[in-house]
């Protein structure tokens, strides 16, 4: 199993859903949306997050990716979490 796929079931048990394997959003909270990627990956967020309403996060799978999550979204309504899904930026975007 995947980096990705580890970090993603992970957050998913902590919020208490299902980790989504298909097209869009890895995670679907009633109160948030979560995308997961790797450091490499991490500028694709945004895209897959667009159109969200309710607050929106990039979780990493490597905590050494967070400080570039949070200068890739420092100016974004996109929040940014660590590998276990502890919040570091909160998303702007209202519920």
């Amino acid at each position: 199993m995947s980096k990705h796929d580890d970090t993603a079931k992970r957050i998913a048990k902590k919020k208490g859903t299902d980790y989504n394997k298909g097209p869009g959003p890895d995670i679907k909270t009633p109160r948030q949306t979560i995308e997961v990627e790797t450091s490499n990956t991490i500028g694709d967020a945004g895209g897959q997050l667009r159109g969200h309403k309710r607050p929106v996060y990039v979780a990493v799978t490597d905590d050494k990716a967070v400080p570039k999550a949070l200068e890739r979204y420092k100016d974004t309504t996109i929040g940014v979490m660590d590998s276990s899904g502890k919040i570091k930026k909160r998303s702007t975007r209202k519920r």
